[in-house]
C-alpha cells in the first residue's frame, strides 16, 4: 500500500465526517450500521453516547417502538455473522439526524422464508412520525435491496406487513411485491406477507 493511500485510509477513520465504510447512501440518505455498542446505548436510554458513536443525531423517539432494536441484538447475540444484516440508522444526510431505521431479520436463505423462495431475505423499516410523507421509507428499502443483490446475490426479498398499516401496504405495493401468504405474528398479530424478485 502506497503512503498516500494509507494516509487517506487513517484519516477516513479518524474524520467523525468521512463516510463509515458499511454506509449505504442514497440521492438524500445515509444507512448507517449501527454498533452493537450503540444499539445497547439505546436501549439503555442513552441516547447521546450512541449519537456519538454513531455519528448522528438520534432522537427520542426511537424509544417509542424498541422493538427492532431487541430484536436485532437478540439475533446478533445468537448470530455473530449476522452483523451486516443488522440494524441501520436511516440518517437524513443533509442534516445529519436519524430519522428511522431500517433491518434485515435474518440472514439470507433462513427456513421460514424457504416454502416461499430461496435466496430471501426478510426486511423491515421505521421512519418516524415526523418525517413520513416524504419517500424516505421507499428510498432506503430500495437501497438496502440493491446492496443485498449486488453485494450478497440476494434473488428474493420479503416485507410482513399488518392489513391495518395502509402506508406500508403501499410501499410494499409500489416497489413490487405481490402478496404470498399470511401469518400470525405473536406480537403484531396477523401480518400479510409480501415476495419481491430481486431486480
Amino acid at each position: 500500500m502506497s503512503f498516500n493511500r494509507a494516509d487517506r485510509l487513517l484519516r477516513m477513520i479518524t474524520d467523525r465526517t468521512a463516510p463509515a465504510i458499511d454506509d449505504i447512501a442514497t440521492a438524500r440518505l445515509t444507512l448507517r450500521l449501527m454498533p452493537a455498542d450503540a444499539v445497547t446505548a439505546c436501549l439503555a436510554g442513552d441516547l447521546a453516547h450512541a449519537s456519538r458513536m454513531t455519528g448522528t443525531s438520534i432522537p427520542h423517539e426511537l424509544l417509542e417502538d424498541p422493538g427492532a432494536l431487541e430484536a436485532g441484538q437478540m439475533r446478533l447475540d445468537e448470530d455473530p455473522d449476522y452483523l451486516p444484516w443488522s440494524v441501520r440508522a436511516i440518517i437524513l444526510t443533509a442534516e445529519r439526524r436519524m430519522i428511522g431505521h431500517i433491518r434485515f431479520h435474518t440472514r439470507p436463505d433462513p427456513d421460514y422464508l424457504q416454502s416461499h423462495a430461496r435466496n430471501a431475505v426478510e426486511f423491515g423499516y421505521l421512519v418516524f412520525r415526523s418525517d413520513r410523507g416524504h419517500g424516505y421509507a421507499s428510498e432506503a428499502a430500495k437501497a438496502v435491496m440493491e446492496w443485498a443483490r449486488d453485494v450478497h446475490g440476494v434473488q428474493h426479498f420479503a416485507a410482513s406487513v399488518s392489513p391495518d398499516n395502509p402506508p406500508s401496504l403501499r410501499i410494499v405495493q409500489r416497489l413490487g411485491f405481490a402478496k404470498v401468504g399470511e401469518e400470525m405474528d405473536e406480537i403484531d398479530g396477523i401480518e400479510y406477507v409480501f415476495l419481491r424478485a430481486a431486480r
